[in-house]
């Protein structure tokens, strides 16, 4: 799936260009990052920024593939990883790899940030040189830690489907408020705290409000 129409490309470009410009000691030359779904399934997975953009075939191939999704969640695997895609035998490279090798990127560090119900966001810095121990990865690791939160926000202000009002009501809601105590925080009635909420859960195609906090996790509202 490529990149939403209503994102603000200008805002994520310049946090990925002043993040790259940080990482260039480390010879990073290419960000990526890949979100959950919030109407697919456990194995869905969307680009939600990438830098340059020309790398987008490389990136959706790497979206489209279960390297590093569900099944690397749910066998515990480790939250960051760091791969040599150089040293990797053609049989075992898989589409991404070879599309990244081919834009002249050997190595790869990925950090992910879990969400509810093994869903995760997920950072990828790739590099044209392969990096001879742990020390530099590890240090990559820490800087997607630091800009995390920024991008997040970022991200969610950018594909975020609901109103201030409704959002508001669900952040309440994921807080255990019911609607009449959310209606006393907003100074509203219990009414139109549930006409909020039916709103919020029409647009994120949900029955109910439990899943509708979740889909507002996975779009990295709460």
């Amino acid at each position: 799936m490529p990149l939403p129409a209503n994102f603000d490309s200008v805002a994520l470009d310049g946090i990925l260009s002043d993040w790259l410009s940080a990482l260039a000691e480390f010879s990073v030359e290419a960000l990526l990052v890949l979100g959950p779904d919030p109407f697919g399934g456990q194995d869905s997975r969307v680009m939600l920024a990438l830098h340059p953009p020309r790398l987008l075939g490389a990136a959706q191939a790497l979206a489209d593939s279960q390297d590093f999704g569900a099944p690397w969640r749910d066998s515990d695997a480790p939250l960051v990883a760091w791969q040599d895609i150089s040293k990797s035998s053609f049989e075992n490279q898989g589409r991404w790899r070879r599309l990244w090798l081919a834009h002249g990127y050997q190595s790869v560090v990925r950090i992910a940030f879990p969400l509810t119900v093994g869903r995760a966001f997920e950072c990828y810095m790739f590099s044209s040189r392969q990096w001879p121990d742990r020390s530099e990865p590890a240090q990559l690791a820490w800087s997607a830690l630091n800009i995390w939160p920024l991008l997040k926000r970022a991200l969610a202000e950018a594909r975020n489907p609901l109103s201030p009002r409704e959002l508001r009501c669900l952040d309440l809601a994921f807080q255990g408020m019911t609607a009449r105590k959310t209606s006393e925080i907003l100074l509203c009635s219990e009414r139109t705290i549930n006409f909020h909420l039916a709103n919020a859960m029409a647009k994120l195609k949900v029955d109910n409000k439990l899943a509708a906090v979740q889909r507002a996790c996975w779009f990295g509202l709460i």
